[in-house]
């Protein structure tokens, strides 16, 4: 059984009419997250992988658990900088994560790493361990634009992700051209503690009948 912090993930594949379909439902019983202005972001991760393409690989077999490292940014900013592990257990989820400053986001992503040894961050210092013991590196950019909801019963948070895009080979988390949209389905998550409202089922059942293991990674991935 997964450790107490874990939290419930599924995700569902959407058409574009039904991603407009269910935001419609949603912001008429849900609350728009206050972070997102305007109602959405854009998000851009830059994933970590090494040379064997262990993270894919462990995707797409399924393995239990398994874990990924990235540095987010929002809105193109280096305003906050946040360098995550999520670690996915069956259908659970969890995510620990660290802030990072503009100058440590660069020093990593052009392989200065010595100052991380006695950063103080475990998390840093996880990533720090795993580049060296592993051979972790950057690997590729995915971006897309986030429609974020939250319903405090339950500590629900359910997100319409659209417009998936790829950077492919690109590591460059603040480059300022367009990266390649993908033309996949948009994504429906929805992420809770220790049950699911009924309101909230309600509201998503039009389509959660085709769930899946989606990863925004994956996709890159291969069509990079």
């Amino acid at each position: 059984m997964a450790s107490p912090g874990y939290r419930h993930e599924y995700k569902y594949p959407v058409s574009r009419g039904d991603c407009l379909m269910l935001k419609g439902r949603l912001e008429k019983f849900m609350d728009v997250d206050r972070h997102a202005a305007g109602g959405s972001y854009v998000i851009r991760s830059l994933y970590f992988d090494n040379y064997k393409d262990r993270a894919l690989l462990e995707k797409a077999e399924g393995t239990n658990p398994r874990a990924k490292f990235r540095i987010r940014v929002y809105n193109g900013s280096d305003a906050v900088i946040t360098l995550e592990k999520k670690i996915k257990y069956r259908d659970l989820t969890q995510k620990h994560q660290a802030r990072l400053t503009r100058a440590e986001c660069d020093s990593i992503l052009r392989g200065d790493t010595d100052w991380m040894i006695g950063d103080g961050r475990g998390l840093v210092a996880e990533l720090y361990a795993r580049m060296k013991g592993e051979s972790l590196r950057p690997k590729t950019l995915v971006e897309y634009t986030r429609f974020p909801f939250v319903y405090e019963p339950g500590n629900v948070r359910v997100t319409l992700d659209t417009d998936i895009r790829s950077g492919v080979y690109e590591t460059d988390l603040f480059a300022p051209y367009p990266l390649v949209p993908l033309g996949e389905s948009d994504v429906l998550e929805v992420k809770y503690d220790r049950f699911l409202p009924d309101i909230i089922s309600t509201l998503i059942s039009p389509v959660t009948r085709g769930r899946s293991s989606f990863s925004k990674y994956e996709v890159c991935r291969k069509f990079g």
